[in-house]
């Protein structure tokens, strides 16, 4: 009776699923240039690239919307998406009429944005570089990663005019900058050029361009930069523009770098031994003793010391490009024989052999991934979103590369995710090791364990850390920022790095299972720092707590914390049985795991609801966070108790339940009080939850299985254009939330994970 209802969900999978990606991938916006104000774009009309150190959105309408020099949570230099004024932007746009469509090049994070008009078409690829992986025992070392922002504009049919304008903002648009151009010493080759210098007390960029003509027949483009006053629009510093006449055939690659200069290096964390001490926190903006002095200097002594620095490196750049022209006209640099690997000689065949092994870099990543189930095209995009949110120096995670953009249209929950929580991260590495890629699970479980052997003073861990692996994320509230479409306040840090949310030791014992299961095997002083950790969870797994959804009132016994503080106990006992490892509290973890197991089910069933509930004092709201019990194996998906639970989710929100339109929110902010207040969209990683759910159930169940693919098949197209997920979505179908957000593209590989192995082994 079931073989029936299961091959039409397997042909509605292929049928349905292969019609959505490609309405993906055909999407387009009819876009007229303004030249007055232009408004927010959605948070979801973007796509992301990165470098494993920083990553920055860029807009469909081609404009670099937000990015933070050099790490995930430096100051930000771009963040229109939060101010579409003073934001700081870098666009690249038609100055006509166009329509727009934006995709990733195959199985790659380096993304293109076309713009046609029936004049013509232009293709905009963006990038941050990437070395090749090269083998660690070979002769050949490895490459410098170059901190630029690569933008390669080429006409590929008529005649189209563009409009390049980088007006960046530094320090979150509080500072002010001066902007000079200056002779390119880089350009080995051809007539003279000039760049543009952007200096700011503690950084410097440098925005160079290099011309080609991909037909033999065709003249090389010609680049005018000039400056131009954006102040009356809040900008605190003059930008850069060139208007191009791009005809087919022509190339012209802009470039966006921290020059490595005398004046202005900006030191890689990775090459410090104490890279939290170089980092630059939130709101601070600069840290080092000689950009601290800096600061502490008046603003006129800061744009004094930056015009002396300009002139300095015009007059020097001129020095050289003069002594190289007497030689030869068409010789711009004195060609020294020794340059500096972090500073070559810019070029087109440099421009071009950086896009081929940055393309290749993503390629040979994926392509190393173990998934062979349905639905794969969403499920590699999601690999390579959650592998663009690895700082590779520590090997930390970030929650989202974003800050501040709201749940809610207008509303107050706004936040920083530019830190590593250990929940998020320990669901993300979890996510990876179901694909094969346990390369990362291993540099994450060397961050955990260094955390481990730091920890608090009480023996317990913090919430999250910063990339860095420190302890300190501050909250500030930018309060000269409108926010996305009015969205306030804007918030750098996060307060709830002090919180007490005692379910991050049950993601992180998870975590540290399946690693060592898949991964590096568990060392004995590894495994002692683990015993150590179930003591804690033991001595304190009866305590109140704030748990998954970081509420900001009271400490209460949240449904969700207990299970998760049963996995921690499991797993280390499952470590210990496994492993032969010497467990001399066995006996106190057993009881522990067992009196936590009899407590939830007696203290957060509502017996009159059916259904388990938020919390052991709040056992009438319904909470889709307790969706987790059978996807950690604390509870049978098809116990009666957590199928009543589950049919009670789906109800929608007016019938008692938290499930609208296929989509789940995480509980009703109306009867539950979180101490932030204001509305919120359904939680995509609840709905996914939800669908993961109901898969396990479905396995008894074979009724429950079309519902699984239904919600499944409608999330899909929930997807952005290029495949990437919000972390909310709202009542009308508008991404909302930090984007792109790791903790939902974790729960979507694993939902397509386990539904296409229950589909495919379905009798």
């Amino acid at each position: 009776m079931c073989r029936a209802p299961v091959l039409g969900i397997r042909r509605s999978i292929y049928s349905a699923f292969r019609p959505t990606i490609t309405l993906h991938k055909r999407r387009m916006n009819m876009i007229t240039p303004n030249a007055g104000d232009r408004d927010y774009i959605a948070i979801a009309e973007h796509g992301l690239i990165g470098n494993l150190r920083t990553a920055a959105l860029v807009s469909l309408g081609g404009s670099i919307e937000s990015y933070c020099v050099p790490n995930f949570d430096s100051p930000s230099v771009f963040a229109r998406i939060l101010d579409k004024n003073k934001g700081g932007h870098f666009s690249i746009t038609p100055t006509i009429p166009f329509s727009t469509k934006q995709n990733y090049l195959p199985s790659s994070n380096v993304l293109q944005t076309k713009f046609m008009n029936e004049a013509g078409v232009v293709s905009v690829t963006d990038f941050l570089p990437r070395p090749l992986h090269t083998n660690p025992l070979g002769p050949s070392s490895r490459k410098p990663l170059l901190p630029w922002l690569i933008r390669r504009v080429e006409c590929i049919r008529g005649r189209l005019p563009i409009l390049m304008q980088c007006a960046p903002a530094f320090n979150y648009a509080r500072d002010s900058h001066i902007t000079g151009i200056v002779i390119d010493d880089s350009i080995a080759f051809g007539p003279r050029q000039r760049n543009v210098l952007f200096e700011f007390a503690s950084l410097t960029l440098d925005l160079r361009y290099v011309v080609e003509a991909t037909m033999d027949t065709q003249d090389l483009p010609v680049v005018n930069l000039e400056t131009v006053d954006l102040s009356e629009k809040g900008h605190q510093g003059h930008a850069a523009q060139a208007l191009l006449e791009l005809t087919e055939g022509q190339c012209v690659t802009f470039i966006l770098r921290t020059p490595p200069t005398d004046f202005a290096r900006t030191k890689d964390s990775s090459d410090s031994e104490d890279s939290s001490a170089s980092a630059s926190p939130p709101g601070k903006g600069v840290t080092t003793q000689r950009t601290q002095e800096r600061a502490n200097k008046t603003q006129d002594e800061q744009e004094a010391s930056a015009r002396a620095r300009l002139s300095y490196s015009s007059e020097t750049r001129r020095g050289a490009a003069d002594i190289a022209a007497q030689r030869d006209p068409y010789l711009v640099s004195s060609l020294p024989r020794g340059r500096a690997l972090d500073d070559p000689f810019l070029t087109k065949e440099l421009v071009s052999s950086l896009l081929h092994t940055t393309n290749r870099y993503w390629y040979d990543w994926i392509r190393r991934s173990t998934y062979t189930g349905s639905w794969k095209e969403a499920v590699h995009r999601s690999a390579l979103a959650l592998k663009l949110l690895i700082y590779e120096p520590t090997g930390a995670v970030v929650a989202s590369p974003t800050f501040s953009l709201p749940e809610y249209i207008g509303g107050v929950r706004n936040w920083d995710y530019r830190a590593s929580w250990i929940r998020d991260a320990s669901f993300t590495l979890y996510a990876l090791i179901r694909l094969g890629f346990t390369e990362e699970a291993n540099a994450y479980l060397g961050f955990i364990f260094e955390r481990l052997r730091n920890k608090n003073a009480d023996g317990s861990l913090q919430i999250m850390y910063t990339i860095h692996g420190g302890k300190e994320f501050p909250e500030e509230e930018l309060t000269h920022l409108d926010g996305h479409k009015g969205s306030r306040p804007v918030r750098i840090g996060n307060g709830a790095i002090d919180h007490v949310q005692l379910d991050i030791y049950g993601e992180l014992m998870d975590c540290i299972y399946l690693g060592q299961k898949y991964g590096k095997p568990l060392a004995y002083d590894d495994w002692v720092l683990v015993r150590e950790l179930v003591d804690y969870v033991v001595d304190h797994c009866k305590d109140p707590d704030l748990s998954i959804w970081e509420v900001r009132d009271m400490k209460r016994h949240f449904t969700y914390s207990k299970i998760m503080l049963w996995v921690a106990i499991d797993r280390g006992l499952r470590l210990a049985d496994k492993r032969s490892l010497p467990c001399p509290n066995r006996f106190k973890w057993l009881q522990a795991r067992d009196e936590l197991y009899e407590d939830i089910m007696n203290k957060a069933w509502n017996p009159e609801g059916k259904f388990f509930g938020q919390s052991y004092e709040d056992t009438d709201v319904v909470d889709a966070a307790v969706l987790i019990m059978p996807l950690v194996f604390f509870m049978q998906a098809s116990d009666p108790r957590f199928v009543s639970t589950l049919k009670q989710i789906l109800k929608s929100p007016e019938k008692g339940g938290l499930t609208s339109n296929n989509l789940v929110y995480r509980y009703d902010t109306r009867k539950s009080q979180d101490g932030v207040g204001g509305e919120e969209g359904t939680f995509c990683l609840c709905t996914l939850w939800c669908i993961e759910a109901l898969t396990r159930a479905g396995e008894s169940d074979r009724s429950l299985l079309p519902k699984a693919v239904s919600m499944f098949e409608d999330f899909l197209l929930y997807l952005n254009h290029v495949g990437l997920c919000t972390e909310e979505i709202s009542d009308a179908g508008e991404g909302l939330g930090n984007a792109v957000q790791g903790f939902t593209h974790v729960t979507l590989i694993s939902a397509a994970y386990n539904l296409s192995r229950t589909l495919h082994r379905s009798p």
